[in-house]
This record gives C-alpha cells, sequence and structure tokens, in this order.
C-alpha cells in the first residue's frame, strides 16, 4: 500500500479484539526504525519504548492494580480487578515515554514529549503498514507515579501512553472521519 493508503486506512482496534499473531522482537527493531524518523528538536531521541508481552503482562496488571488501590482508597475490588485485566487484552503491549532532558536550553520538555507522540504516530502507522492493528491507550496509569517508577521511569519522565498491539480477531468497524474543512483555517 502507498503511503496516504496506509495513513488513511490506519484506525484504532480496541484492546479487546487483539490476538495473536504480534510483531517479533526482531521486527519491532525494524518498525521503530520506522518510529525514530519523527520530527526531533535538538536530536534528543527522547522516546523511549518497553515491550510487555507473555506472564510480563500480568506483571503490569498487578502494577495497574496496585497503583488505582493507592490512587482511590475507596476503589472496589471489582475495580482493582478492572484494571489489572487492561494489561492483558492485547497479546503485546508497548510503554512509551518520552525520557526528558531537564533544562534544555533549546528543547522545552513540551517538545520532548510532542516528538515522542509524532514518533508513537509514526509507529502506528508502521504498524498498519505491516498487517497489525493496535491502539494507543492513555489515562491515570500514565499520570500515576506508582505505575512509571515500577516500569522503570524517573519522575522527570512523561509517559505517554501504552501501544497495545495483534491482529484483530474480527473486523473493526469502519469510523466515521470528520470533514477536515472543519479544522482548516486560511490567515
Amino acid at each position: 500500500m502507498d503511503a496516504m493508503e496506509c495513513m488513511l486506512g490506519r484506525q484504532s482496534t480496541p484492546a479487546g479484539l487483539l490476538v495473536e499473531p504480534t510483531p517479533s522482537d526482531e521486527d519491532m527493531l525494524q518498525l521503530l526504525e520506522v518510529a525514530m524518523r519523527a520530527p526531533d528538536h535538538g536530536a534528543l531521541r527522547p522516546w523511549r519504548f518497553l515491550v510487555i508481552r507473555d506472564e510480563r503482562r500480568h506483571a503490569l496488571g498487578d502494577i495497574f492494580a496496585d497503583s488505582l488501590a493507592k490512587r482511590e482508597p475507596d476503589a472496589t475490588a471489582e475495580d482493582i480487578e478492572k484494571a489489572r485485566g487492561k494489561a492483558v487484552r492485547a497479546p503485546l503491549v508497548l510503554a512509551v515515554w518520552a525520557e526528558i532532558v531537564e533544562g534544555h536550553a533549546k528543547v522545552p520538555a513540551v517538545e520532548q514529549v510532542v516528538a515522542t507522540g509524532a514518533a508513537t504516530q509514526n509507529l502506528l502507522n508502521a504498524l498498519h503498514a505491516q498487517g497489525y492493528q493496535a491502539i494507543l491507550v492513555t489515562g491515570a496509569p500514565c499520570y500515576d507515579e506508582n505505575v512509571k517508577g515500577p516500569l522503570g521511569l524517573a519522575p522527570k519522565d512523561v509517559l505517554v501512553g501504552f501501544i497495545h498491539i495483534g491482529t484483530a480477531k474480527s473486523a473493526t468497524p469502519v469510523k466515521k472521519r470528520p470533514d477536515p474543512a472543519e479544522y482548516l483555517q486560511i490567515w
């Protein structure tokens, strides 16, 4: 498929619809080559990726459950188990974060996060081009030190999200997209 067809065809697939096969670790390296073509002011290369598959997804689920219990002491047992289950919905989870260079003279932290977001989008497009489906998931765990710490992130780092990756077990309904003209202004 050509690049425009690829990007116009990419859409998020709910994590619960994702099954094996997934990219191998070797395939992930090739896909990350595409990710790292993102714009990167200062060539800081702030993006970091952590592959979480097989039983390690259960360890991630334990981190999610523990962080929810700490963040929301009134969370029910059902809420905690639901949080635990989020890590195992897809066969492969990729944690994505920006390793922030603090106090950089020319590249503020926000630009480092934007570069990581651009790398994430490149990766989502590359996954689609290779026939995989994925979804970027964010939410409270991304802003929780009780998630960041166990994953090896420093307090200064920004957890951008978790990419759930696999092959769709059924067709994902095509989403209606808005008219781009509604988002374009001419100055």
